[in-house]
């Protein structure tokens, strides 16, 4: 199997991303996306992926607010994934994890079928207080970006939220990094093959 390696550099007005990424890595990253809390998600959900992950903001407009950033590094992620697998040849496609904390579950549910579709299920969320700069309204604007990008159908729950912005936040990016994991896999039982009963994932 050839290396699942990409690299893609993304420019706007608001922002300038460069990102490589190794598919089949060890979970190493260097995260610089000039918010804090989000660097601290995006190490853990390499880690927790196996993914080898360089991610760096070369330019943000932080001076308004953190949204076009958090946004642009969810619409980067997802098209760095996608060019990395490439025509998705060999891989299982459906990806589950789970991360609890506490009492607290994050669940998601992934696949990779290049259409996209984003929900998240979070019981009371306009209660849970922003934290250390981020919301659970970033946390929605970065995963629905990431599923454009990537072209996947993702669902996301958190059972039994807790108040902490922070812990809820974690469970949900150890969880996909464990999904994306999963359903990037190849299945040597379809090695070589599209996985779909249509012959191709656009």
């Amino acid at each position: 199997m050839s290396e699942r390696k990409a690299s893609l550099e993304r420019k706007s007005r608001e922002t300038e991303i460069a990102a490589e990424v190794n598919v089949d890595g060890k979970g190493q990253s260097s995260i610089k996306t000039q918010i804090g809390l989000l660097d601290h998600m995006l190490e853990l959900f390499a880690f927790h992926g196996f993914f080898d992950l360089d991610l760096k903001v070369n330019k943000a407009d932080l001076e308004i607010d953190i949204h076009h950033t958090n946004e642009d590094i969810g619409i980067v992620l997802g098209k760095l994934f996608r060019k990395a697998l490439d025509e998705m040849r060999g891989i299982k496609r459906f990806g589950v994890g789970f991360s609890p904390m506490e009492s607290t579950l994050g669940r998601t549910v992934l696949d990779i079928s290049g259409r996209s579709y984003f929900s998240l299920e979070c019981p009371d969320m306009n209660s849970i207080k922003d934290q250390e700069n981020y919301s659970m309204k970033y946390l929605e604007h970065f995963l629905e970006s990431f599923a454009n990008g990537l072209g996947a159908t993702l669902n996301v729950k958190i059972e039994h939220p807790d108040e902490d912005l922070h812990t809820n936040v974690e469970t949900v990016f150890k969880s996909l990094g464990q999904a994306l994991d999963q359903a990037t896999q190849v299945d040597p039982r379809r090695e070589g093959e599209v996985p779909s009963t249509k012959g191709i994932i656009d």
